[in-house]
């Protein structure tokens, strides 16, 4: 095999390949062998039909078009070897000239990593907004954990925003009953616009016992589209009261004795969930300093192909939720163009970003360790509901392990990054990193399992 390399781009290059015809002798083999298997002749058995039986009966050119088909990946390979090339992605394949007994000779273009000169780390500086936490700040969430020990007091009058109320509903369209359009004694906040469009517009002034109608579009099912003629009853009518602002509160909804108390750990979790969002500010910010000062090139393959990627994610989670991108679009107000624009400048800078981590894990030489590869399968593996070897069995049939393992080590080497960078608050104070990595752990360990996290007791009558 000969073959040439081409730099067309800092991103791409072509590969012209000539292959002598004696050395496809072993895919020309192979390609005997399973169009053998595949074919009946009569007088052979299955796998033993001869080269030219099969020659005669489906054709040398056949034969020759699977040998090639075999033989240009393993060729492709090894040139990119040779050359030392840092292939992305998929090839563009191009066959230039190739007839029975004569060497096989093609291109092929291919995405590479581009070669990227590194900036000095110590030299990027980021600001992040300085931690301000305002009483009415905590007084919005004693207001939320006020709500949720909240009670539900039956009351003798018309409901009105904010009530509870238990209603039947029964729809119907063209004068038929909605498959499914019939409930009893469901619970509805009035305002919150969580069931029927229309509903909470004719449910304020009604009482208990009383009844009202209202025609709403419906959504799905085999009337989906059309309108509906909805019929509700009131059965009862309930007002929220809230339970007094003290410190008896406190020690109801908390494992406080004051309602001082109380606040002052919501201000420190409020810190610390700040502290969170700094971190990650400082993150984004860094890498978009780095990506900027090293004039980091996206290969256009590999952002076409994280584009399709994402838009075929997006088009299977709305299916999910029963919907198409069509409505997408006209819930956001957006068009296809529009949308492939984002994508697109996401997926560039992604892959920037990408290109970056991998540049500086190779400058470092930075490894990832069995123990740190096995504790992100069992991450991954408990995020989608699986066990851990059943997720890396996966992950190996479907050759995505070494995705996973490149995760990992761009994640080390950003929290390199983050290492020797300057982080500052707008206020002008220097933040540690390890200070941030703390609150940022506190506030993990105490995000579930607190007492005044945990209740709920809404809904509850007296």
């Amino acid at each position: 095999m000969k073959s040439t390399v081409e730099t067309l781009s800092p991103t791409r290059v072509k590969l012209a390949i000539e292959v002598p015809f004696a050395e496809l002798e072993p895919s020309l083999k192979k390609a005997y062998r399973e169009i053998a298997s595949q074919v009946n002749v009569p007088g052979f058995r299955r796998g033993k039909v001869p080269a030219s039986v099969i020659d005669q009966r489906v054709g040398r050119g056949t034969v020759l078009n699977e040998a090639v088909q075999d033989a240009i990946p393993t060729q492709i390979v090894a040139a990119v070897q040779e050359h030392e090339v840092k292939s992305l992605g998929r090839p563009e394949v191009e066959i230039t000239d190739f007839s029975d007994g004569q060497p096989l000779c093609f291109t092929a273009e291919l995405d590479v990593r581009p070669e990227i000169n590194l900036p000095d780390l110590e030299g990027i500086a980021v600001t992040v907004d300085e931690i301000q936490i305002g009483d009415n700040e905590i007084d919005d969430q004693v207001s939320a954990l006020r709500e949720r020990f909240a009670t539900l007091k039956t009351v003798e009058r018309a409901a009105q925003v904010g009530d509870y109320v238990q209603i039947d509903l029964a729809a119907t369209a063209d004068g038929q009953e909605v498959p499914g359009g019939s409930a009893t004694n469901i619970s509805h906040e009035v305002g919150s616009n969580q069931l029927l469009p229309g509903l909470d517009e004719v449910l304020g002034g009604l009482s208990a016992n009383e009844s009202a109608s209202f025609t709403t579009q419906l959504v799905g099912g085999e009337f989906a589209g059309k309108d509906a003629d909805v019929a509700v009853t009131v059965r009862t009518v309930k007002e929220k009261e809230l339970p007094p602002l003290d410190d008896d509160f406190a020690q109801l909804a908390s494992e406080f004795d004051t309602l001082d108390e109380l606040r002052e750990d919501l201000r420190t979790r409020l810190t610390r969930a700040k502290r969170v969002e700094q971190l990650y500010s400082a993150r984004d910010k860094a890498l978009e300093e780095l990506v900027k000062a090293a004039e980091v090139p996206a290969p256009d393959g590999i952002v076409r192909d994280e584009v399709e990627q994402r838009k075929q994610a997006m088009a299977d989670e709305l299916e999910r939720m029963g919907a198409s991108m069509d409505e997408y679009f006209a819930a956001e107000g957006k068009s296809a163009e529009d949308v492939d624009k984002e994508l697109t400048e996401s997926a560039t800078e992604g892959v920037k970003i990408q290109l970056l981590l991998d540049t500086l894990a190779d400058r470092d030489e930075i490894e990832v360790t069995d123990d740190e590869f096995g504790h992100e399968i069992v991450h991954r593996a408990q995020r989608v509901g699986v066990a851990p070897q059943q997720y890396y069995d996966q992950l190996v049939r479907s050759g995505m392990a070494a995705a996973v393992y490149g995760d990992v080590r761009r994640g080390k080497a950003l929290a390199q990054v983050l290492e020797h960078i300057k982080i500052s608050d707008s206020a002008g104070n220097e933040i540690s990193l390890d200070d941030l990595r703390g609150e940022v752990a506190a506030a993990e360990h105490n995000h579930e399992g607190h007492d005044h996290e945990g209740h709920d007791h809404e809904g509850h009558e007296h």
